[in-house]
């Protein structure tokens, strides 16, 4: 069982950036697959950013590329979210999750771990 902890979120002026992170125990992250998922309100969770395990191939949905990055540092199992040039649009609750396996996992019925969200709130 793996246990992850989203922290990081608050609130923040448009233009401005943030820092996610996810912090996983209970096993090697650097076998796990990550992932970012926002849920806007009244809205669905959707998919933000994936990263791979072990060789650190990431993938990202259109909306943030270029402004968002994820990344992973496995010594301390731990996976961020670097989000630059915020809008209010990105306004949500941001997850991170994640799964046993090698490569990039985009689909959220895939993964079997959750975190609890975080709140990031982008003002106009």
């Amino acid at each position: 069982q793996v246990q992850l902890v989203e922290s990081g979120g608050g609130l923040v002026q448009a233009g401005g950036s943030l820092r996610l992170s996810c912090a996983a125990s209970g096993r090697s992250s650097s076998s796990i697959a990550m992932g970012w998922f926002r849920q806007p309100p009244g809205k669905e969770r959707e998919f933000v950013a994936a990263i791979s395990g072990s060789s650190g191939r990431t993938y990202y949905t259109d909306s943030v590329k270029g402004r968002f990055t994820i990344s992973r540092e496995n010594a301390k199992n731990t996976v961020y979210l670097q989000m630059n040039s915020l809008k209010p649009e990105d306004t949500a609750v941001y997850y991170c999750a994640g799964v046993q396996t090698l490569g990039v996992v985009v689909r959220r019925s895939e993964y079997s771990y959750w975190g609890q969200g975080t709140q990031v709130t982008v003002s106009s």
